[in-house]
């Protein structure tokens, strides 16, 4: 392995572990992390991060409206004014599906416990669970 495909998987290991960290309701901050200490990586580099974590692009302006939109046609409890969150969690969901595309009944199972709110601690059921993992599928990470 050289020492660029190496740096990629470091760091595509490190934006798995914040990313998955932000799926998170709990009272743990991240304080002790100094943004001065994080490495700072080109745009070329972040997507392959992204890339090899099975993560797909983060969506811009208008898929993420569209994204949301969608979202809270089913229930507006599901992004409960947390956008950001709500897309973290779709593409961490993106990760699950790209590793078992056919495996429904677990991805149902990961996305309710992804896809809580503080009304829904453990979750939204697996009925939205399903609606929700078609708009992740549908806006998020349709090649997958």
């Amino acid at each position: 392995m050289n020492t660029r495909t190496t740096a990629v998987a470091l760091i595509a290991a490190g934006l798995l572990a914040v990313t998955l960290t932000a799926c998170d309701d709990g009272d743990d901050k991240a304080a002790d992390i100094k943004p001065s200490e994080a490495p700072t990586l080109s745009a070329a580099d972040r997507e392959a991060a992204r890339e090899a974590a099975g993560l797909p692009p983060k969506p811009n302006a208008a898929t993420t409206a569209a994204y949301v939109k969608a979202l809270d046609a089913i229930d507006t409890d599901i992004v409960h004014g947390k956008t950001e969150k709500a897309v973290d969690r779709g593409l961490n969901t993106c990760s699950s599906v790209k590793s078992s595309p056919n495996d429904q009944a677990k991805l149902i199972d990961l996305t309710n416990q992804r896809f809580s709110s503080p009304t829904h601690p453990q979750g939204h059921g697996p009925e939205t669970a399903e609606k929700i993992l078609s708009v992740v599928r549908k806006n998020l990470c349709p090649d997958f």
